[in-house]
């Protein structure tokens, strides 16, 4: 899966529950939320003040490890 920044946060943690600590870092402390996982990753990163293309690509990074 090519994470992308329309992609649902809670879809991201179900394919690869590793990626929670990206989220964790930009202060996004409450992943079990029901509304924190059904935000897009554009939608989070702009709430929490972090650039959606730098945490896109680290977690593909990630993801491609």
């Amino acid at each position: 899966m090519q994470v992308t920044k329309e992609t649902i946060i809670g879809d991201i943690l179900d394919m690869d529950r590793t990626t929670a600590p990206y989220f964790l870092e930009m202060g996004m402390h409450c992943l079990g939320c029901p509304s924190a996982r059904g935000e897009t990753l554009a939608q989070a990163c702009a709430v929490h003040g972090v650039d959606a293309d730098e945490l896109v690509a680290k977690i593909n990074a990630h993801l491609a490890k």
